[in-house]
């Protein structure tokens, strides 16, 4: 690894030596200096881009250009005329300023050769073509190019450091916005324009009077020719493994028009390629956001979905099925009418094996070994409809439907070095009902009216079912657990069983006043509510021999194994805030008075907690440049919890691990300050952001947490130990000719109070993450991308402490030979260093070979490795505030596949 990258050092290092640079600045006759005009040098004798700049401020630009070489230049402004010329370079480097005339609207407007990079306003413009070397495949490929973009681990989109939250295709929605559906899978010889929408706003009456700095939305401008007109591709394959015989099939159809849009994606596979993970799905939003999210006021429902054994793509066998749709029509210049269904399906197999160290040796808790295995199966339904109604620039009408299906089931087989065998079924089918109503109202040039209101209705049903081994007449790990839950002991087997069911029914909804006060400031005032219901049911048993159900008393929890719990909770709210943009400053201070009312009944007896509670907030926006700003926040938030730590009765969350609520639990407050850097330099090719943010819970709502083996018991108390986080993420991209050079930087610090066995510990986490890169963007050589992620975590947790290092070298090549084969390579080493003089290691290592006759052929062949050193499982380690935990686990053996692929 060290011999290849110093190969790269000096394969740039020779390139740098062979350019010569050209600077100056641009100026009109009177030496006013333009800033954003574009200077670009077309390579006379390959008719290409050799090289492009952009003027700062000052009017000054750079570019790199080849010694002994002959280019056309060509400068221009926006109102001005055209500067052509043709320059030769020798071996040094050139000094020349640029004067440019104001254009002559009588003249024949000339076309010049299209800018890379342009600025229009708060939008930055990238040509596709300007920076694809013929290797890219899909959007993903086109945007991991550009500079200032970043896919991140999970797949979003980045840019400038702010995640992308809405995507649209020749401004249409692609699945109200999904960016992960848009990168795996628009064909990139389609893209034509990716358009950066900085201080993104949906609705444009609210523009002028909302704070959008950190929206960013991406438009993928579609190349001439893919308008009215179906085109995509399909994949077909198939392939060979050790135990399974592979197939693939992949077709993603779209079709745009000035009026409505078909996207089409599907996904039948069993060689591990997931389109979109379960998470993916859970976390789909469809665009939706609580009107709320700005009050202060934090309202967890819960998530009572499965919690399977292994995340998606760490698995020896997996089977995945996609269908998605998404369509978008408008019938008038008024009414746009949009909306998606996706279908996801997936079949698992996996296997693990851990160590588990608890936090305090002290305590009694002995450490344990395990090995699990695991059949998963999972579907999952969404669908959507919207509409959008704006009749004109003074109304908007918008309304959207969500709904939500699944079906998902776990069965485990667990072996404990502590408890033994068990097995354990998990099976649950919930479904929700999402709705959203917004309505913008300008009354006269001042004054603008918001009306936005959700509501959710959520139905969630898991049955968990657990079998032990016991020794009627001896002693098992479990007897004492067995006991405490009041079960059948002389069997020999424990069979658990629970049912629960949460019903959610929540309305979140405000009315904005904005009165624009003059062109530089504006009062916003608004008036919100919430209200929540959850019911919970739940009830503990256990089977016996002949099949019958055998319904325990508890011998602890004052004999409360079933629960009938029903919550209420309301916030009504009243918000005040003043906005002010006074020179690069742009302040808005506000606070807003909430009335909460907390009841709970269950037992027959009800707990009810009402009170008012003043939340300031605080947002400050410096705008040093066009391209450069900082922001800090301060907020003060409310946060309260779901139904389930409120009942009183035990609930299994497994085998080993038991809780009861608490119905007087109270809210808990938080104190929250952010600030971020963003600075965008298309002079000198240089992009930097950085993020700091510190969380201070001051009473938070904790566990009080016993174990019994490693059985362990948890009830909810409100705490006035405060726990704390403090995070800094920075990146640094530098761009040098067609070299690019970046570094991510990532710390986080946590305390954390836990309370276990009665006594009171703070476990403090320290992470630090360092990732220098650098990647080439050649048109002709093959280019390469080299990363080394260097990470150190430390844990003091009670009286042991605990010191994980990471070290993973990756590289990835692409090379596009012969303008018809494609090579393409990735590989990662990793290194884990556990502190106690010993480590563990394993490698990834992937490659593809693919044939189209030139870049507009119908039919490309490609053959494709996965998992080439058929490695058999990949190593983790982590701490967390109860345990130190060491897991080996096994994926797919390696795979050869062949693949075809047709574009439309």
């Amino acid at each position: 690894m060290k011999k290849t990258a110093c190969l790269i050092l000096l394969m740039v290092a020779s390139i740098s030596f062979a350019q010569v640079k050209l600077e100056g600045m641009v100026t009109d006759s009177v030496k006013v200096p333009f800033e954003l005009a574009n200077v670009i040098a077309i390579n006379q004798a390959t008719r290409g881009l050799e090289s492009y700049g952009i003027t700062n401020p000052q009017g000054k630009f750079t570019l790199d250009l080849g010694a002994n070489g002959t280019y056309e230049i060509q400068v221009s402004y926006v109102g001005m005329t055209t500067f052509k010329e043709i320059l030769s370079t020798k071996e040094i480097d050139i000094v020349k300023d640029y004067i440019l005339q104001p254009e002559n609207a009588l003249d024949e407007v000339e076309l010049i050769y299209e800018m890379p990079v342009s600025i229009q306003g708060d939008t930055v413009v990238y040509n596709a073509d300007s920076f694809n070397t013929g290797t890219e495949r899909k959007l993903e490929d086109v945007l991991e190019n550009l500079p200032g973009v970043e896919i991140n681990e999970d797949g979003q989109i980045e840019v400038e450091g702010k995640v992308v939250n809405k995507l649209m295709v020749n401004g249409k929605d692609f699945f109200d916005g999904d960016t992960k559906l848009a990168t795996k899978n628009i064909p990139s010889k389609a893209v034509d324009k990716i358009q950066v929408l900085r201080n993104y706003s949906e609705v444009g009456q609210m523009s002028s009077v909302r704070n959008n700095q950190d929206n960013i939305a991406l438009n993928i401008k579609l190349k001439e020719g893919k308008e009215n007109f179906w085109f995509g591709d399909v994949t077909a394959g198939a392939g060979a493994a050790p135990d399974n015989e592979l197939y693939i099939l992949q077709p993603k159809l779209f079709y745009y028009s000035p009026k409505y849009s078909l996207n089409f994606i599907g996904d039948l596979n069993n060689t591990g390629e997931v389109a979109l993970t379960r998470r993916d799905i859970r976390g789909f939003g469809g665009g939706f956001r609580a009107p709320s999210n700005s009050s202060g006021t934090d309202v967890n429902l819960g998530d009572n979905s499965l919690n399977f054994l292994t995340s998606q793509g760490n698995a020896i066998e997996i089977e995945n099925k996609l269908a998605t749709g998404n369509f978008s029509y408008s019938p008038n210049k008024g009414l746009d009418l949009s909306g998606f269904v996706i279908y996801n399906s997936s079949r698992i197999l996996s296997r693990e094996t851990s160590f588990v160290q608890y936090t305090n040796p002290d305590l009694g808790i002995p450490d344990e070994a395990t090995e699990q295995s695991s059949r998963e199966r999972s579907n999952q339904a969404l669908m959507k409809l919207s509409a959008s109604y704006q009749p004109n620039i003074n109304n908007q009408l918008d309304y959207d439907i969500l709904g939500r299906i699944s079906n998902d089931s776990q069965n485990q087989n667990n072996f404990s070095s502590v408890i033994g065998n068990t097995t354990q079924l998990e099976e649950v089918s919930p479904f929700s009902i999402n709705q959203n109503i917004n309505y913008y109202y300008t009354l006269g040039e001042t004054n603008i009216f918001a009306f936005e209101a959700q509501h959710l209705l959520k139905n969630e049903d898991p049955f968990y079912n657990a079998v032990l081994i016991n020794n009627p007449n001896g002693d098992d790990a479990f007897d004492t657990t067995a006991d405490a839950l009041g079960l059948d002991t002389s069997l020999s087997t424990y069979n658990l069983g629970q049912n629960r069911r949460i019903i959610s029914n929540q309305v979140d909804a405000k009315l904005d006043y904005y009165k624009i006060l003059n062109g530089k400031s504006n009062l916003n005032l608004t008036l919100g509510t919430i209200l929540s219901r959850q019911e919970f049911n739940s009830n503990i048993f256990q089977f016996l021999l002949d099949g019958s159900q055998f319904n325990p008393t508890p011998t602890i929890n004052n004999g409360l194994a079933v629960n009938d719990t029903e919550y209420n909770f309301s916030d009504i709210y009243l918000g005040l805030h003043y906005r002010l943009k006074t020179g690069v400053f742009t302040i808005t201070p506000g606070f807003s008075v909430h009335a909460y009312g907390n009841k709970n009944i269950q037992f027959g007896e009800t707990f009810e907690d009402n009170f008012f509670r003043l939340l300031p907030d605080f947002e400050t926006r410096i705008q040093f440049k066009k391209s450069e700003s900082l922001t800090v926040n301060y907020a003060m938030r409310n946060q309260f919890t779901d139904v389930t730590r409120l009942a009183e009765g035990l609930v299994l969350n497994n085998f080993n691990s038991i809780q009861f609520g608490t119905p007087d639990l109270q809210n808990a407050l938080s104190h929250n300050v952010s600030m971020l850097y963003s600075s965008f330099n298309l002079f000198n090719y240089t992009n930097v952001f950085a993020r700091a943010a510190y969380t201070s819970n001051i009473d938070q709502v904790r566990s009080l947490t016993n174990f019994d083996n490693v059985i362990r018991t948890s009830t909810f108390f409100n705490s006035n130990f405060a726990d704390e986080n403090v995070s800094i993420v920075g990146r640094v991209q530098r761009t040098f000719g067609k070299v690019q050079s970046s570094l991510n930087a990532n710390f986080n610090y946590s305390k954390i109070n836990q309370f276990i066995q009665g006594q009171q510990s703070v476990n403090e986490g320290f992470t630090q993450t360092y990732t220098p890169g650098i990647r080439t963007n050649f048109k002709v050589a093959p280019n390469i991308n080299l990363t080394y992620r260097h990470s150190v975590t430390n844990n003091n947790q009670g009286s042991r402490e605990t010191k994980f290092i990471t070290n993973a070298p990756s590289a990835e090549f692409d090379a596009y030979i012969w303008k018809s084969v494609t090579l393409r390579s990735n590989y990662t080493y990793t290194n884990q260093d556990l502190g106690n003089g010993s480590s563990q290691s394993f490698q990834n290592w992937d490659a593809s070979l693919a044939y189209r006759k030139d870049s507009d052929a119908k039919w490309e062949y490609e053959v494709k490795a996965t998992n080439i050193l058929d490695i058999d499982s990949q190593v983790r380690n982590s701490a967390n505030n109860l345990s130190v935990f060491t897991s080996e686990i096994f994926i797919q053996p390696r795979f050869l596949t062949f693949r075809i692929v047709y574009t439309l």
